[in-house]
């Protein structure tokens, strides 16, 4: 065997181990966030208030944008559109089941630059904070392809529940 083979020998065998161990860690990933899953299907009745063509990024920890959640079905980027409603965000994404946050799932929403495979201009992408569980709360970024941001941002605002001390108390009441 002559030293290039050697070395080719070597190159194959270290890319093989680069393979497998982003696969067992990807898998590991998946066994993780089993226990977390995005809501699936829209309620009847919600009126769609906008409609906007994205690019789906990640969803990740909550404040920890580097930190990726493989949550069912938004573990992998996707192109898609969301839809805006009364009641929440329909996102549907190419060959996924439609996920929808409800407006009392919603935390927040506002701009970032930065998540997991993605660095974009100052305020390029979409973050919406929401609760995956009772007690998880979870950012997924969107990256709008048309329409304006700021726009898209301040309509779903307005569908985030107010919390803090000047929240007025929920007494079922109707006006």
């Amino acid at each position: 065997m002559s030293a290039r083979d050697i070395a080719i020998a070597i190159t194959i065998a270290a890319a093989v181990l680069v393979l497998v161990v982003m696969f067992t860690a990807w898998r590991r990933r998946l066994r993780r966030d089993s226990g977390l899953a995005a809501p699936l299907g829209v309620p009847e009745h919600a009126e769609v208030i906008d409609r906007h063509e994205v690019l789906y990024v990640s969803t990740t920890k909550h404040d920890q944008p580097l930190e990726r959640l493989a949550l069912h079905p938004l573990a992998y980027r996707a192109r898609g559109e969301v839809a805006v409603t009364d009641r929440g965000l329909a996102l549907c994404l190419d060959g996924a089941p439609t996920v929808f946050l409800a407006s009392s799932r919603l935390a927040s929403v506002d701009r970032a630059t930065v998540t997991i495979d993605r660095v974009v201009e100052p305020g390029g992408l979409v973050r919406v904070a929401w609760s995956a569980d009772d007690d998880t709360i979870v950012d997924s970024y969107l990256r709008l392809t048309d329409g304006d941001p700021q726009t898209f941002i301040s309509e779903l605002q307005r569908l985030v529940p107010a919390t803090g001390d000047d929240a007025a108390p929920d007494t079922g009441a109707t006006s």
